[in-house]
């Protein structure tokens, strides 16, 4: 009987699945997009563009150098007391007294800090506490909490804020008394650019929302120009409403600073403009800062360090136009019940401990 023969079964083919055509239409649709951008950053970092720094610190190198912000009025003694280096932890009693502009008080500050950390709070006689905290998750990522929370009614406030720090650029985004419910609150946005190696421009976006039809949207713009060399800085901020705020920093040996500052207010209802020039001297022992601006005042402060824990400050400040005066002067104590090896001191050759 011959054997039967039977044909050989038909190959069965796998259709394509639809979703891995659906992945290479897709990948073929931003394949272009993700080329452009990849050239993009390489020219970018190509350029080598430096980082602009924070919107927040524009302008820190002039405010630094001027004496606006270091000066006294009345008696202020603070007295800190170091608990610890390594993590950094420590407590200050403040106390002013005889101010012309503000009654006597007295202030507890306590510190704490890590390589990553940041942690102060404060309270005062009267019983208003504030707080800060700061937590870095990673050199870019930078996580801020500001609280205030007042015995006056109407003076709370409860601020966050994360920042990030890009190779060329900085995004800083906040929100003050936010309220998920409504939608109340004042809420900031804030990119800064590094354009050229000298040049940074960016912008800051400003949402304050009151209650239903009291919403108010602002812009301003930034700039940054600095030398190569950061020997000079100048700033400047220029808001829709006509106000523009504009800084110099320039340092001229390694122990004096001058700086500059200009506030201009060109708005329909008012016009008005102050401008500030000073220096700063940073001698052996001490720091001088000396400044006048445009409205006839003349201010001085002196910090004399006499011994590594003990500095004195005195400042004066005059008014021309109005005839009036102040002075203030204060004194800075640090103790610590550390040893000098617990405080990363080295002790001097010969020395004996007690």
């Amino acid at each position: 009987m011959a054997a039967v023969s039977f044909p050989p079964p038909p190959t069965i083919v796998d259709a394509p699945a639809p979703s891995s055509s659906k992945q290479s239409a897709f990948s073929a649709a931003v394949s272009p997009l993700a080329n452009a951008y990849n050239r993009f950053s390489s020219w970018r970092a190509s350029l080598g563009l430096p980082g602009p720094g924070t919107v927040e610190n524009l302008g820190k190198e002039a405010k630094q150098a001027l004496a606006t912000n270091f000066l006294l009025d009345g008696a202020r003694a603070d007295m800190t007391k170091v608990l610890s280096v390594e993590p950094a932890f420590q407590v200050t009693h403040s106390f002013q007294l005889a101010s012309q502009s503000m009654p006597s008080s007295y202030n507890l500050a306590t510190v704490f800090a890590t390589q990553d950390t940041f942690m102060q709070g404060n309270v005062d006689n009267e019983g208003n506490v504030t707080m800060r905290f700061n937590k870095g998750w990673s050199p870019s990522h930078t996580s801020k909490v500001q609280g205030q929370f007042s015995t006056t009614p109407g003076h709370n406030m409860l601020q966050l804020e994360h920042d990030y720090l890009g190779s060329d650029y900085s995004l800083n985004a906040k929100a003050i008394n936010l309220s998920p419910t409504d939608g109340t609150g004042m809420y900031v946005g804030s990119y800064l650019q590094s354009v050229t190696k000298n040049l940074a421009i960016g912008s800051e976006v400003l949402y304050q929302n009151a209650g239903p039809g009291m919403a108010d949207f602002s812009t301003s713009w930034l700039a940054k120009l600095s030398a190569s060399d950061k020997s000079w800085i100048g700033t400047a901020q220029v808001q829709a409403m006509g106000i523009l705020q504009a800084s110099y920093w320039h340092k001229l040996s390694e122990k004096v600073e001058a700086a500059a500052e200009l506030q201009l207010i060109a708005a329909p209802s008012r016009r008005d403009a102050i401008a500030t020039v000073g220096a700063k001297y940073d001698l052996r022992m001490s720091q001088l800062r000396a400044q006048i601006d445009s409205t006839g005042k003349v201010g001085m402060v002196l910090e004399q360090k006499i011994a590594p824990t003990f500095m004195f400050t005195i400042s004066g400040e005059l008014d021309h136009f109005k005839n009036a005066a102040k002075i203030g002067v204060g004194v800075m104590i640090e103790s610590s019940s550390l040893t000098p090896e617990e405080m990363g001191m080295v002790p001097q050759p010969g020395s004996v401990p007690l």
